[in-house]
């Protein structure tokens, strides 16, 4: 991990009080410590870890994603309901998932036009609104 990347990683962890344990350093460098957004699966972010030389457990790349979202610094994208990407960028923004490569990436969203949502139950409000646009290549 380069210095720019490690301080990019605190930073990014104390922001919302996480304690910057070795294995979040380690995960947080790889996912902002070049100061870009990306989408991720645990099982990628595990492989880059990997590859980086970095020893960390799959179970501790899904536990670190999971608190990475709960302290408010990702935000989960479930995709056909059992594949889950981890976004860098909380902005609200829709997705395109490519379905050939499994891969899930920014659409624009100043082309996205929403004019209304349906009525929620009485005694409900909306969390989120998702917007993830399944593409195949032609």
């Amino acid at each position: 991990m380069t210095e720019i990347a490690i301080s990019r990683s605190t930073a990014w962890l104390a922001g919302v009080g996480l304690r910057p344990t070795r294995q979040r350093l380690t995960l947080a460098s790889l996912l902002v410590g070049d100061g870009q957004d990306r989408h991720v699966t645990a099982e990628g972010l595990y492989d880059a870890a990997s590859v980086a030389g970095e020893k960390v457990s799959l179970a501790t790349v899904y536990n670190t994603l999971r608190a990475f979202c709960d302290a408010g610094l990702m935000r989960e994208i479930t995709v056909d309901g059992s594949k889950s990407y981890f976004d860098t960028n909380k902005t609200d923004h829709p997705h395109f998932y490519w379905e050939d490569t499994a891969e899930l990436t920014d659409a624009p969203a100043d082309q996205l036009d929403i004019r209304r949502l349906p009525n929620v139950p009485a005694g409900a409000q909306i969390a989120s609104v998702d917007v993830v646009i399944r593409l195949r290549r032609s």
